[in-house]
C-alpha cells in the first residue's frame, strides 16, 4: 500500500479516536450534571475510564510515534489520574513492537556510510528497547574506539524507519484536534492550543535529531559534572549521525524495579527524595531540564565510590526531548516553590499571575482566599495522607468555595507545556517508588536554599515596591477627582450584582425546565426500550438533542 494512503488512514484514526472520546466526555462530564443526571456519569465513570484506557492502549501500540508519547505521560500521572487509567497503561513504555534488525542496519549503515562490522565488534540482534522514536542495540566498540572513549560497551541508538513521516502526521492529526478544541470556549480562554501544539511539534522535531541529542547530554552531564548523585553517559561522536547515536553503556536497574532494587540493598524510599531534588535542581538553578524522566529513562546504579552521595547513583537516558526555563519563568517559578513551602496563599497568587497562569480578569482578592483556605486544609499533606482524607472534607470545601472553584480563572502559557510534563513525571516516580512519599519534604527545604540565594535582590525588590507606591501616590488625586465628579453627574453605575444574577438564573430555569423535562424523557424512554427496539430506541435519543440544546443554551443572557 503506498505511503500517502497509509499516512491518510493514520490520519483519520487518531481523529476519528479524538472526536468520539471528546463526544463521550462532553456527553458525560457537561451536558448530563448540566440537566441534573450527573448520577448516571457518576455510576459508569469507572467503567469508560477503563474502556478508554483499553482502547488507547492498542491505538498507542498500533500506531506507535507521538501517541506512545502521550500514553507514558497518562501511566506516570499516578497522583492525578485515575488507577483504572495508569494501571492500564502503567507498562506501555515497554510495549511498543520492535523494528526487524535488518532495517535498523540498513538504515544505520547508511547514515554512517559504512557497515556495522567495520566500526563494531559487536552488535546484539536483539533489541535493548524499543521506544516509539528508535530502538536501542547493546554493542563493543572497537579496540581503538575503545582506547579513544575509554570504555568499551555501548548503546546504539537507531531511528525507526519511516519516524519522520509518522511524526508529521501525528503532529498533523494534533494541530487538528487543537483546532477543536481552541472552538470550546472553556479551552481558548485558557490556552492557546494551537501555540502549545506548535511547540511540542518543535521538540517532537528535535528529539528524532540525535546530533541535538547528543549535545543536550554533554550540556546535561556538565551541569551535575560535580554531583555524585548523577550519572550520564558519553557520546561517541565518531559513530554517531543525525539518525544514529552512539552512547556509553550505563543501563542498570530500572528506577521502579523495587524487587531488584532491594535485592541490591537499596530501598525504593530513599531513591524518591533524591529523584525530586535533583528534579528541582535542573527547574530552578540550571534552568535546562530532562523533560522526558518516565521509568523507562531513569536507571539506579549501585557505586561504592560515590563520595558524599548515597550508595548508588541516577543514572537518566534518552535526552531528546529537553527543556529550557526562560529567565523570566525562572523568577516566577522561584517565587512559588517560595510560597508554597511558605503555606503563603497571597504570594501563590502572586507568583501565577507573574508567571501568565492566571487569566488577565483573574479575581485574585477571591484566589487569594481560597488558596489560603487550601494551605489551612490541606496544606503539607503528601498525596498519601489525601488518599486517606474523608471525600466528605473534599465535598465541603468545594461547596463552600464553589463560585471561585466553578470558574477558576487560570491559563497554560506555552513556557509552562515542558515544565508541567516533567513535574507531572516526577511525581508519578516518586509516588511509584513510595506511595507515602510526601513531595513537601523536598519542597521546604529547598525552599530555604532559593530563599538564601534571592537575599541578593531584597533590596532590589524594596526600591520596586517603593517606586510602585510611589507612582500609586501619584496618580490617586486624579483618580478620586474622577469619580468624585462621575458620582456628581449622576454617570456612575450602582448595581447590585447578586440580586441581579439571582433573578436572571431565576427566568433562565423557568424557561429552559420544559425542555430539560422533554429532553429527560426522551432519553430514559430511548434506554428503556433499547433491548426490545433499537431502531426507536436511536430515534428517541436523536429526537432528544433539539429539546437538549435549549434546556442547555435556550435562553441564555449575552454577557
Amino acid at each position: 500500500m503506498p505511503d500517502d494512503v497509509l499516512d491518510r488512514a493514520r490520519y483519520r484514526r487518531i481523529l476519528r479516536f479524538a472526536a468520539w472520546n471528546l463526544l463521550i466526555t462532553w456527553w458525560y462530564e457537561i451536558l448530563l450534571p448540566t440537566i441534573g443526571l450527573s448520577r448516571i456519569a457518576e455510576r459508569t465513570r469507572t467503567r469508560r475510564m477503563q474502556r478508554f484506557a483499553r482502547r488507547f492502549r492498542v491505538l498507542a501500540v498500533e500506531l506507535g510515534g507521538l501517541m506512545i508519547k502521550l500514553g507514558q505521560f497518562m501511566s506516570s500521572r499516578l497522583d492525578v489520574l485515575p488507577p483504572e487509567i495508569t494501571k492500564e497503561l502503567e507498562d506501555l513504555q515497554d510495549e511498543v513492537p520492535p523494528v526487524p534488525f535488518s532495517a535498523i542496519r540498513t538504515l544505520a549503515e547508511d547514515e554512517l556510510g559504512v557497515s556495522l562490522e567495520r566500526v563494531f565488534e559487536h552488535v546484539e540482534d536483539s533489541p535493548l528497547a524499543s521506544a516509539s522514536l528508535g530502538q536501542a542495540h547493546r554493542a563493543r566498540l572497537m579496540e581503538r574506539d575503545a582506547a579513544d572513549a575509554g570504555f568499551t560497551d555501548v548503546v546504539i541508538k537507531v531511528q525507526r524507519p519511516g519516524i519522520g513521516a509518522i511524526v508529521a502526521v501525528d503532529l498533523a492529526a494534533l494541530r487538528k484536534v487543537g483546532g477543536w478544541l481552541s472552538r470550546v470556549r472553556l479551552v481558548n480562554t485558557r490556552v492557546d492550543m494551537p501555540a502549545l501544539v506548535e511547540e511540542f511539534g518543535e521538540v517532537s522535531l528535535e528529539e528524532i535529531d540525535y546530533l541535538h541529542e547528543g549535545q543536550s547530554a554533554e550540556q546535561f552531564a556538565e551541569n551535575f559534572a560535580d554531583d555524585p548523585r548523577i550519572r550520564v553517559p558519553d557520546v561517541v561522536w565518531e559513530r554517531t549521525s543525525r539518525r544514529v547515536l552512539t552512547l556509553e553503556d550505563v543501563t542498570a536497574i530500572k528506577i521502579t524495579d523495587h524487587a531488584a532494587l532491594r535485592a541490591a540493598g537499596i530501598d525504593p524510599a530513599d531513591v524518591a527524595p533524591v529523584f525530586a531534588e535533583v528534579m528541582f535542581d535542573q527547574l530552578f538553578m540550571h534552568s535546562f531540564f530532562h523533560a522526558d524522566p518516565h521509568p523507562g529513562n531513569l536507571f539506579i546504579a549501585p557505586s561504592a565510590d560515590a563520595g558524599e552521595g548515597p550508595p548508588w547513583r541516577l543514572t537518566f537516558v534518552d535526552f531528546g526531548m529537553m527543556g529550557h526555563v526562560p529567565p523570566t519563568l525562572r523568577g516566577s517559578l522561584r517565587a512559588l516553590i517560595i510560597a508554597a513551602a511558605a503555606r503563603d496563599g497571597k504570594g501563590m497568587v502572586a507568583a501565577m499571575s507573574e508567571a501568565g497562569v492566571l487569566l488577565p480578569n483573574a479575581d485574585t482578592v477571591e484566589l487569594e482566599r481560597v488558596m489560603s483556605h487550601v494551605f489551612e486544609r490541606f496544606g503539607g499533606m503528601g498525596f498519601a495522607e489525601l488518599r486517606e482524607l474523608d471525600p466528605k472534607q473534599f465535598r465541603d470545601f468545594a461547596l463552600e468555595f464553589s463560585d471561585v472553584i466553578l470558574t477558576l480563572p487560570f491559563q497554560l502559557p506555552e513556557d509552562f507545556l515542558l515544565v508541567m510534563r516533567a513535574v507531572s513525571l516526577t511525581s508519578g516516580v516518586c509516588s511509584a517508588l513510595h506511595p507515602a512519599y510526601n513531595l513537601w519534604d523536598s519542597v521546604e527545604p529547598y525552599a530555604q536554599t532559593l530563599l538564601r540565594a534571592e537575599g541578593g535582590n531584597v533590596a532590589g525588590d524594596v526600591a520596586r515596591e517603593g517606586l510602585e507606591s510611589l507612582a500609586i501616590a501619584w496618580r490617586l488625586p486624579k483618580r478620586i477627582d474622577a469619580v468624585l465628579t462621575r458620582a456628581e453627574d449622576g454617570t456612575m453605575p450602582v448595581t447590585a450584582p447578586a440580586l441581579e444574577s439571582a433573578v436572571t438564573r431565576l427566568e433562565r430555569t423557568a424557561r429552559r425546565g420544559v425542555s430539560a423535562l422533554v429532553f429527560a424523557g426522551l432519553l430514559a424512554g430511548g434506554a428503556l426500550v433499547r433491548p426490545e427496539e433499537p431502531g426507536l430506541s436511536t430515534a428517541l435519543m436523536i429526537a432528544s438533542a433539539v429539546p437538549l440544546l435549549h434546556a442547555v443554551v435556550g435562553g441564555r443572557s449575552k454577557r
